[in-house]
C-alpha cells in the first residue's frame, strides 16, 4: 500500500435554521477541498479528505438550546439523502475517500437524531456510519446509542461492531471518532480493538484547543493505540446564515497524527477557511506493529485486569429511552451535577476541604 496524502478541511461555517441552508456549507467546502486537494496533491495523491464536525450544520441546536422534536424536524438530515449526496459527488471528482459529520434522524427512532460521522467512498458510496457515544456534556442535544442502550442491543448486539465500527478500505481500516469521544481513552481504544489503523476525530471549541488539551488527546490516542489520527478543526463560524460577524469559536490546531504520536501536518490559525496534511503510511504502521517489542502496546492488555475497572455503572443508560433529551440547565441539574455527586458518594473521590 504505497503511502497517500490526508487533508483536514477547516471550513467557515455558517451556522443554519433550516435544512435547505445546509447547502451554502456545502458549496464552501467544496471550494475548500479544491484548494486543499490541488496543493496537497503537489507531494503524494490525496486519497483521503476529512471535513470538521460542525460543518454542515453548525452547532444551532447547543448554541440555541433547541428542543430537540424541532431540531429533528427541521434541519436533521438523512444518511443518505441530498447533502450525502453532494459530498458524494466531491468524493468522486477528487477520487478521494471522503469523511464528514452531520445531525441526522434515524427512522428506527422517530423523532430524534443523532449525531453521525459517515464515511464516503471514491465511488461515491456510504461504506460507514458511526453514532457518537459520547456527546459534549452538558450542550449537545442529541442522543447516543447509550442513551437507548437496551433498544440499540436488540437491534445490533453488544460487540464492537455495534459501538465501534470500522471499514477496511484499500487506504487501510478505518474508524471514526466525533469530538468528546476523543476525550475518553475507551472510546479510541475501542476502534483500535476493532482494527482501526487511521482515525477521523474533529472538532474542539476554545479555549480547550488553545489550552493544549486537543494537542494532548490526539497525541496520546494516536500513541496509545498506534494509529493514525486525522484531526481537522471547524473554521471561522458565524451563528446563523445572517450573521454579519463571524467568530473565531474553535481556535485552529488542526492536525494530524502518526502512530508513533507525533504531529506530521498542523495548522495553527483559527479563523477563514483553510485545512492541514500530512502523509498516511499504513505499510509503515503495520510494519512498526509487527516488529516492535515494547511500544506497540496493545498486544500487552492485561484484560481480565483491566475489566475490573468497570464493573460498577457510572453514567446511567437509557436516559432518553423513554422520554426526549432535557435542555441545558434540566441536564445540568439532573444528570451532569448527580453524576459528580454519585462519584463522591461511591467513594472514588474525595470532597474538597473548603
Amino acid at each position: 500500500m504505497e503511502p497517500y496524502t490526508a487533508v483536514g478541511i477547516s471550513s467557515t461555517v455558517w451556522g443554519v435554521r433550516k435544512r435547505r441552508e445546509i447547502l451554502k456549507n456545502i458549496e464552501h467546502l467544496h471550494e475548500v477541498v479544491a484548494a486543499a486537494s490541488w496543493l496537497s496533491s503537489l507531494d503524494l495523491p490525496v486519497r483521503l479528505i476529512a471535513i470538521p464536525e460542525g460543518a454542515l450544520q453548525g452547532f444551532t441546536d447547543e448554541v440555541f438550546d433547541m428542543d430537540h422534536v424541532e431540531y429533528a424536524l427541521n434541519i436533521a438530515i438523512e444518511i443518505p439523502g441530498e447533502e450525502t449526496d453532494r459530498l458524494a459527488e466531491i468524493a468522486k471528482q477528487y477520487k478521494a475517500y471522503l469523511i464528514a459529520q452531520a445531525k441526522a434522524v434515524d427512522e428506527r427512532f422517530p423523532n430524534r437524531f443523532f449525531n453521525n460521522a459517515f464515511i464516503i467512498d471514491p465511488q461515491g458510496r456510504i461504506i460507514l456510519r458511526h453514532y457518537k457515544n459520547s456527546p459534549l456534556f452538558p450542550v449537545e442535544h442529541s442522543v447516543c446509542p447509550h442513551d437507548i442502550y437496551d433498544e440499540w442491543v436488540r437491534i445490533h448486539g453488544r460487540n464492537l461492531n455495534a459501538f465501534f465500527p470500522v471499514v477496511e478500505t484499500e487506504i487501510g481500516v478505518l474508524g471514526c471518532a466525533l469530538a468528546n469521544e476523543g476525550s475518553y481513552p475507551e472510546y479510541i481504544r475501542g476502534l483500535a480493538m476493532n482494527g482501526a489503523e487511521v482515525v477521523y476525530r474533529p472538532s474542539y471549541p476554545h479555549p480547550h484547543t488553545q489550552n493544549e488539551f486537543w494537542e494532548i488527546q490526539n497525541r496520546a490516542r494516536a500513541l496509545d493505540n498506534n494509529i493514525y489520527l486525522v484531526a481537522p478543526n471547524t473554521g471561522t463560524y458565524y451563528l446563523t446564515t445572517e450573521s454579519p460577524v463571524p467568530i473565531d469559536t474553535f481556535g485552529g490546531k488542526s492536525m494530524i497524527v502518526d502512530y508513533k504520536g507525533r504531529i506530521i501536518g498542523k495548522h495553527e490559525y483559527g479563523a477563514g477557511s483553510s485545512y492541514c496534511a500530512g502523509v498516511i503510511d499504513i505499510d509503515a504502521l503495520r510494519d512498526f506493529r509487527s516488529r516492535s517489542l515494547w511500544a506497540n502496546w496493545m498486544k500487552d492488555l492485561r484484560t481480565e485486569i483491566i475489566q475490573i475497572i468497570y464493573d460498577r455503572e457510572l453514567y446511567p443508560k437509557n436516559l432518553w429511552m423513554n422520554r426526549m433529551p432535557m435542555k441545558h440547565k434540566e441536564y445540568e441539574e439532573k444528570v451532569i451535577r448527580s453524576n459528580i455527586k454519585r462519584m463522591f458518594d461511591m467513594g472514588i473521590w474525595r470532597r474538597p476541604e473548603k
